[in-house]
């Protein structure tokens, strides 16, 4: 049989949470599916974390009716001598819950390895086999060096362990510590083999077909490849786990499926030792059609003669100009809210599942009823939710029955409560009764296998109600955005509580656009304040383009002597800078820097809120796969006098009076802050001249709709 679904991890035994920007020597699961698109990456912390996205992972693909091979990039077994001296036995899958037993793992990464290690060298005769610990373990029964072991008669390595360079399963400390990950690796894959059970199997150990099959790896069996091939700045974890699964996924099923078998059954092995050249060709025959184009140089800039850029220009040339990002994660569905799905979602059963009330009242055949007083003699028993009635109502004979509960065979009609009147052996009411009156049909909310929800939606509270419902436990989606914000300024102090001078100003802009990242369901990237430096700005900026998708500037977006930002910009990132029609707010810089999209805001609150709910969050909705979003707007009349001249479009501050009018703010100043607070929307006034008179119909565009909690 094939394998539907490819999973590659590489594993950490970390003691501690990896950082929260994604990095080297942490947990990355790398996914592809036949007849999908490119492998996705996802980023995890802790153990746990990743864990449980294993375990909505795989309860997702059984359900779907995909086959999974997962691959782990630790030692699924020992040098022979080891399991017997724990189990009486050599079965390597005996000595799983063995270990299993003996290893704390907290859901923090906190465990108790090198205790266990030490407890489990007592077994054997000598000093050793396990080494390696930090000076604040003090054991004598664990050594620090291996070179101090002696006499515990096991193998250093195990068969298939030995090319130059490979790392023995004995090492718990330092670079190159498969030991640990090994101790902290096996009792998590026994966890999952007690959750799926015999829809789980372990090669080469075990050789039966099952939906998942888990197997050990070693990505750097394609080191050269994953170096050739890695997306630029990609980190290295991240290729691997990528471009392997992408490997495993184009070879062909019958030679994979043989490698899954290889290997000694009381030692293991490695997928693919052996086959390395069959897996480079694999690697570029799979990766070659598959990398995907970066954002031209010139993805910003307008036609020749261009000057004043007109606001819906501007939006359709970011529109497109920018791509989604493509990296995923499976989420249980629980956890997956704000999440953008990377794939539409089908109904895995319906909804309702089978025939129920809607009402409490009683339950008959329609067809035994008609005009007039009816009386039907009650069946003994009930029907209620969760409490199903077993046997058939014969027809002419009708049962108590509650809300929710499924109908019963020769029930299709139920009649309220309040309608009727019993003594406890027969039910009275008038008829006539509609058919299948206060009954709800199998499925007439949603049936199985229909779309519950499509690719690129974002998912919210009522959608998890259905997705529940629909009995979906897991979802993929696309990893969150990462929105980096840098604000730039000498005039600045970017801690609101240190004391400011005359000529220095609070930086507004970075917390709020902070906020607005995090409201829009993106990761914020705190670059910090930087002053009017150049070389400082571009550390900043290479610091955003390492860890985001998206960066923000504010400040020295203009064209004066101290706009450095966008001298920078237009010195090392191909700047565009656009002169909008628009009032507040006209200039706006646009750049790729090191291939990260960069929007330079002006400096002033208010002209940087206005840039950034009509440009930046449509660009932002797009590139993180919700699709390109318009603001909410709705008409209402004025509670304002205008006289607006042609050519800009202009945005007021503005909020709904009691009586659904919008007023604006007492001052058009665009340094005016507290008119950003005291507005709950924008008045959208057109690029033609207009004059507005109360009662007149504006365009309200209200800050939820700009996606402000």
């Amino acid at each position: 049989m094939s394998f539907d679904t490819i999973v590659v991890v590489d594993w950490s035994g970390a003691a501690t949470p990896s950082p929260a920007r994604p990095s080297a020597d942490a947990i990355w699961i790398g996914v592809a599916r036949h007849g999908d698109g490119p492998a996705s990456a996802s980023y995890h912390r802790t153990r746990d974390d990743a864990c449980q996205s294993l375990h909505g992972l795989f309860e997702a693909e059984i359900a779907a009716g995909r086959r999974v091979l997962a691959g782990f990039d630790f030692p699924f077994a020992y040098p022979v001598g080891f399991a017997r001296a724990l189990t009486n036995s050599d079965d390597p899958l005996g000595l799983w819950p063995a270990l299993a037993a003996r290893i704390e793992d907290g859901p923090d990464n906190a465990n108790n390895r090198f205790a266990a290690a030490a407890a489990l060298n007592d077994l054997f005769p000598g000093l050793g086999p396990f080494w390696g610990c930090p000076s604040t373990f003090d054991d004598p029964r664990l050594p620090p060096k291996g070179t101090a072991r002696h006499g515990h008669g096991l193998p250093e390595r195990r068969s298939c362990e030995g090319a130059p360079g490979a790392q023995p399963c004995w090492k718990l400390y330092t670079t190159g510590s498969v030991g640990s990950q090994a101790l902290l690796g096996i009792p998590r894959l026994q966890a999952l083999r007690d959750a799926f059970g015999g829809t789980l199997s372990v090669r080469p150990f075990q050789t039966h077909e099952t939906p998942i099959t888990l197997v050990e790896l070693f990505p750097s069996l394609i080191a050269k490849t994953v170096s050739d091939m890695a997306e630029t700045g990609e980190i290295k974890d991240r290729a691997q786990v990528r471009i392997l699964a992408e490997t495993l996924r184009a070879l062909d099923p019958a030679t994979l499926d043989a490698m899954t078998r290889e290997g000694d059954a009381v030692e293991g092995h490695i997928l693919g030792l052996g086959h390395e050249a069959v897996l480079d060709q694999a690697a570029r025959r799979a990766l070659s059609p598959l990398t995907p184009p970066r954002l031209k140089d010139d993805c910003f800039t307008m036609p020749q003669g261009v000057d004043w850029v007109p606001v819906d220009a501007a939006l359709d040339k970011l529109r497109a100009a920018l791509a989604p990002i493509t990296d995923r994660e499976t989420l249980p569905t629980a956890r997956a809210g704000g999440r953008v799905l990377a794939t539409s979602v089908t109904a895995r059963r319906s909804n309702p599942p089978r025939p129920n009330s809607a009402v409490d009242g009683y339950g008959f055949a329609h067809a035994a009823t008609g005009p007039g007083v009816q009386r039907l003699p009650l069946v003994a028993g009930r029907a209620a939710a969760g409490q199903p009635y077993a046997h058939a109502v014969p027809e002419g004979h009708a049962i108590r029955i509650l809300t929710g509960a499924i109908l019963p065979d020769g029930v299709d009609t139920v009649v309220l409560e309040e309608d009727t009147a019993t003594d406890g052996t027969t039910v009275a009411f008038d008829g006539p009764v509609k058919p299948f009156a206060n009954t709800r049909k199998a499925g007439e909310d949603v049936t199985e296998g229909a779309e519950a929800l499509p690719a690129g939606h974002r998912l919210r509270a009522p959608d998890l109600a259905l997705l529940s419902a629909l009995g979906i436990g897991a979802v993929e989606t696309l990893r969150p955005l990462r929105i980096a914000v840098l604000s730039t300024g000498d005039e600045l102090i970017g801690d609101p509580a240190a004391p400011a001078r005359p000529h220095q100003i609070y930086d507004a802009n970075r917390p709020m656009l902070l906020e607005l990242a995090r409201n829009w369901g993106c990761a914020a990237v705190d670059l910090g304040h930087a002053p009017d430096d150049r070389a400082e700005i571009a550390r900043r900026l290479d610091d955003g383009a390492a860890k985001a998708d998206l960066i923000l500037t504010s400040g020295g977006a203009s064209a004066g002597d101290e706009d450095h930002v966008s001298a920078l910009l237009r010195q090392r990132a191909n700047l565009q800078a656009w002169r909008i029609a628009l009032k507040p707010g006209r200039p706006l810089a646009l750049a790729l820097w090191q291939g990260v999209p960069v929007f330079g805001l002006p400096g002033n609150p208010v002209a940087a809120l206005v840039c950034a709910l009509i440009f930046a969050r449509p660009a932002v909705s797009l590139m993180s796969g919700a699709g390109w979003t318009t603001p909410l707007a709705m008409t209402v009349p004025a509670a304002f006098t205008k006289r607006k001249k042609p050519g800009r479009r202009e945005y007021l501050r503005a909020r709904l009076t009691p009586e659904g009018h919008a007023e604006v703010f007492k001052s058009e100043g665009s340094g005016r802050i507290s008119s950003l607070s005291w507005a709950t929307g924008l008045v959208e006034l057109p690029d033609e001249a207009v004059e507005i008179a109360p009662g007149t119909p504006v365009g309200f565009l209200p800050y939820a709709g700009f996606g402000i909690t």
